[in-house]
């Protein structure tokens, strides 16, 4: 059976554009995929501890040295690694903050990288086999041309960070959603309109070979 591991980060609730459009693709999945399942963790409202000194060294340790600490958190580990091997496709939904990603998405890939459970010991990817769409949301303009091009450190950094595991994100991007919010932006609406109505022509068409097959 199918299964779905849907992911939100956005602090904004119900104005997050990323979580409208993740829940967007989550329906178009679902109804590609009769029968799947699903799990959902949101990385805002029940974030995933982040490596300190007391847990950080937990998964280059063998069992026998880790502390109690270590423990739990190398149990944390296996869990989110086990929830991505059992998933045939990851969607996280990823706003831009401060030019980089949430610290919660950063907190849950410093997880997922773990040799001998996402990493093989010849340095294979464990995870290679698992479709992964990341939806970004950008306030402000980052493309070709733009005064703040290259400035998006997320959509960089994601792909790098999980390399040794073998995911491989395939990314859908909406930009300026700050135009409607903002007056200085009012100039950039029909853009921002224009980058969301591609964003989720892009959500629609996810998974179309399946459809037709089915």
């Amino acid at each position: 059976m199918a299964h779905l591991l849907h992911l939100n980060s956005s602090i904004q609730g119900e104005s997050s554009t990323s979580r409208r459009l993740t829940a967007r693709a989550a329906q178009r999945w679902q109804a590609t995929h009769p029968g799947g399942t699903v799990t959902y963790r949101d990385l805002a409202v029940d974030p995933i501890p982040h490596l300190n000194a007391s847990t950080g060294m937990a998964r280059l340790l063998p069992a026998e040295d880790r502390t109690p600490a270590q423990h739990t958190s190398f149990a944390l580990t296996e869990q989110l690694v086990t929830e991505v091997k059992q998933a045939d496709t990851v969607l996280l939904g990823l706003p831009l903050y401060n030019y980089g990603p949430p610290s919660t998405v950063k907190a849950w890939v410093d997880h997922l990288v773990a040799p001998g459970l996402s990493i093989g010991a010849d340095g294979t990817g464990l995870l290679a086999d698992t479709d992964f769409v990341v939806i970004e949301s950008r306030g402000g303009g980052y493309g070709s041309g733009t005064p703040r091009h290259g400035w998006d450190h997320a959509e960089a950094w994601l792909p790098h960070s999980l390399s040794h595991t073998g995911l491989q994100p395939k990314f859908i991007v909406a930009e300026l959603t700050m135009a409607d919010a903002n007056p200085t932006m009012d100039q950039l609406k029909p853009l921002a309109r224009e980058s969301l109505d591609q964003a989720i022509a892009q959500i629609d068409r996810l998974w179309e070979a399946r459809e037709h097959v089915a």
